[in-house]
């Protein structure tokens, strides 16, 4: 059966992991694929052999070609500044845009996550941060730019004139911090790290030891406290006013970890974990990441290849009901005319609706009066004010229309049934089997609505003897095993986020909402099966591979790398500021020893490559740290990004929305709101032909949009 992608040829001339893992998802998706640069992938993730197969794992499915391009060629992914070949998309993807004081900085990943506000909240609470292991800024980047170019590449289809995209690294990895960091900036509060799996706010939301490994807790909600303090025997627990709210659990953390490690330490962890999603409780084992491709779920789910890798974190079925996608105007956005039905809550979910309103889409969001969105409140919160005030919600619902259904009642199914009759995708982030009880089933939806793009996102999928697990996205993230190569040998498989997953999931459901729209033409409708924990397995795959090419456990070193050194963070003048320096290669090292007044070190066999310097970490950042002690951050970063040495602040969550390279780049827009007032969101992190797209309207208010929307709609079938 044709792919669904196999229309189009794509010319991958990059040489970074971002640029690599956009061109594989086009070829994993049937794209034909012609690779042209060559690379020396050793010290790639975790180096040698390991570094090898990994980028064996970004190329699969490429043609590998030292020629020029096809002539067919759709798409060319560069590096900053190539040229590529007249009459076809240009996608580039570089670290920063070129309009801010960082565009001609140097950047890596540690350097991104420690500017994007991923680094500050993860580690000791006396620091310093820890840098998370592996390429994940790159791995969203490359997702962010395959999402960009597909739309790129539809919006051609459908007659806009779009010769260019490109993409920021950093502003990519801004979607892990935006939306906490306009809360905190909006209300005024001060990002903090509270040490190792605690986070604001909400405990226990960690990870435990069991008798066969580890076991992943989070509990949001007094319902889910409740139960966890039946299912350990301790029902008293649920009323000890010590334990009442989140905050007060966080506040009395060390209380509840001596309760909990003794209650699990004799537990098999899957078979607690199963214990505590049928009580209703996000619980998940942590695995090892040997062990990910011979769990049941996993297996039955093809989430790996033969070999042990990641495949695609969705499965695709389709119903070939195939019809065209009306053509738009040379000017509009690719998906202007394209009608997305909403039914989404808090992040992940509202994330990829929000990234297809950015592309022009006409998002529908749907709640109910009994129901809103969570993220408008924890617990179900009172009309007015305090339903329409965070701006958590405003952040990811900016762009959309918003109505309010009770699809439990006849009525409310007839309106959601007239909004499906005119969708092009349908996307929800519901426990598996939820829209089916209200009477919304995909063979329903696909009834209504022939060739219709579904996307599902569970945490743990559709299928599979786990779909009907819950999670938040830091279940997510404990899930899939990332935990146990973050942080360092004596502490417990660290969390690096409070909800890690999340936006990764968010993308990839508008990955394959798009993926679904590009081939409709041809292959009709699509149901996607995404699982949000198999999003993460992307994120990790440079671990995974390791994992499979050591035979042993990975090293857990915090922020110190044996093929990045030295790497790690420093501390600079002021409260809790620091400065993360990470250098990867030669030329970023001998830079480092002039800058430092050690020359000699250039000179030292001992110190000429990654790994030898990694053995003598400890001199080398102890020189570091001299010379970073009593500077201001953000000073002493830039000067030793111009004596060539990638550095810089590591930014709190808050400190984000003063980052002045997004300031001066437009990725902060100011958007004005009832109830929230003037407040900032981030725009998308990508360009078309040099104009960055972005909705502008702020988050629908509750039902704010009903009588434009559905009008007199009760019985009748037809809506505005």
């Amino acid at each position: 059966m044709k792919r669904p992608l196999a229309r189009f040829d794509v010319l991958d001339r990059s040489t970074s992991v971002a640029g690599r893992y956009c061109a594989r998802l086009f070829a994993q998706l049937g794209a034909h694929v012609c690779r042209t640069a060559a690379t020396d992938d050793r010290l790639l993730g975790y180096g040698g052999e390991a570094g090898i197969a990994f980028g064996k794992w970004l190329d699969a499915g490429k043609v590998r070609s030292a020629g020029s391009a096809p002539s067919s060629a759709t798409v060319a992914i560069v590096d900053d500044g190539e040229p590529t070949p007249d009459d076809i998309l240009r996608l580039e993807i570089g670290w920063f845009f070129p309009d801010g004081p960082y565009s001609h900085w140097l950047g890596n990943d540690p350097i991104v996550q420690a500017l994007a506000g991923l680094a500050h909240g993860f580690g000791p609470a006396e620091g310093p941060p820890i840098l998370a292991r592996g390429h994940a800024p790159q791995i969203v980047a490359g997702t962010t730019a395959f999402i960009a170019a597909l739309a790129g590449l539809i919006g051609r289809m459908r007659g806009a004139s779009i010769d260019s995209a490109a993409v920021s690294i950093f502003e990519a990895a801004c979607c892990f911090s935006e939306p906490n960091a306009v809360s905190y900036a909006h209300f005024g509060h001060m990002g903090s790290r509270l040490g190792i799996n605690r986070f604001i706010p909400t405990y226990p939301c960690s990870i435990y030891p069991a008798a066969n490994g580890w076991l992943g807790v989070t509990c949001l909600t007094p319902a889910q406290w409740g139960a966890l303090a039946d299912m350990i025997g301790k029902p008293e627990l649920a009323h000890d006013g010590r334990f009442a709210t989140t905050l007060d659990r966080l506040d009395h953390a060390d209380a509840i970890d001596a309760i909990l490690r003794p209650a699990f330490a004799d537990r098999d962890a899957i078979e607690a974990a199963e214990e505590g999603q049928a009580r209703r409780i996000p619980m998940a084992a942590v695995p090892d990441l040997a062990d990910l491709p011979a769990i049941p779920h996993w297996r039955d789910r093809r989430s790996f290849d033969a070999n042990g890798a990641p495949t695609l974190p969705f499965l695709l079925d389709w119903d070939a009901a195939t019809s065209h996608l009306p053509a738009i105007g040379s000017n509009d956005p690719p998906l202007a005319g394209i009608r997305v039905v909403d039914f989404t809550m808090g992040w992940a979910g509202p994330l990829s609706t929000r990234t297809l309103a950015d592309l022009g889409a006409d998002v529908i969001k749907i709640e109910s009066d009994a129901r809103p969105d969570w993220w408008r409140g924890w617990e179900r919160p009172e009309p007015g004010a305090a339903v329409e005030a965070a701006p958590v919600f405003s952040v990811v619902n900016r762009g959309k229309r918003g109505v309010v259904l009770d699809l439990k009642t006849p009525e409310g199914l007839v309106q959601a049934e007239a909004l499906v009759r005119r969708a092009d995708i349908v996307i929800d982030n519901f426990a598996p089997g939820i829209l089916a009880k209200l009477g919304l089933d995909q063979h329903r939806l696909r009834q209504l609505r022939p060739g219709v793009v579904i996307v599902s996102m569970g945490a743990f999928g559709a299928t599979g003897p786990w779909s009907g697990f819950r999670a938040y996205g830091s279940t997510v993230e404990q899930a899939s095993g990332i935990p146990t190569i973050n942080g360092a040998e004596d502490m417990p498989p660290a969390l690096q986020h409070i909800a890690y997953g999340d936006p990764v999931a968010g993308l990839y459901a508008a990955v394959a909402a798009l993926v679904g729209l590009a081939a409709r033409e041809e292959k009709g409708g699509c149901t996607a099966d995404l699982a949000q924990v198999e999003t993460l397995f992307q994120v990790a795959a440079d671990a995974i591979i390791a994992r499979r090419v050591t035979g042993a456990a990975l090293p857990r070193t915090a922020s110190k790398r044996s093929t990045l050194a030295p790497c790690g963070c420093f501390a600079a003048a002021g409260d809790d500021q620091w400065v993360a320096v990470a250098c990867h290669d030669e030329d970023t090292w001998h830079a480092l020893c002039l800058f430092t007044g050690r020359a000699d070190w250039i000179l030292d066999h001992d110190l000429a490559s990654p790994e030898g310097r990694s053995r003598r970490s400890d001199e080398i950042e102890a020189m570091l740290a001299r010379v970073i002690a009593g500077h201001d951050p953000e000073a002493i970063s830039a000067a030793l990004q111009a004596a060539g040495i990638p550095a810089a602040p590591v930014h709190s969550i808050e400190a984000l929305v003063e980052d002045p390279q997004l300031q001066q780049a437009g990725y902060w827009v100011a958007l004005e709101r009832s109830h929230l007032g003037r407040h900032v969101a981030g725009a998308a992190p990508f360009r078309f032909d040099g104009t960055r797209p972005y909705a502008d309207r702020p988050a629908p208010l509750l039902g704010e949009h009903q009588d434009a929307i559905l009008g007199g709609v009760s019985q009748s079938r037809t809506l505005a």
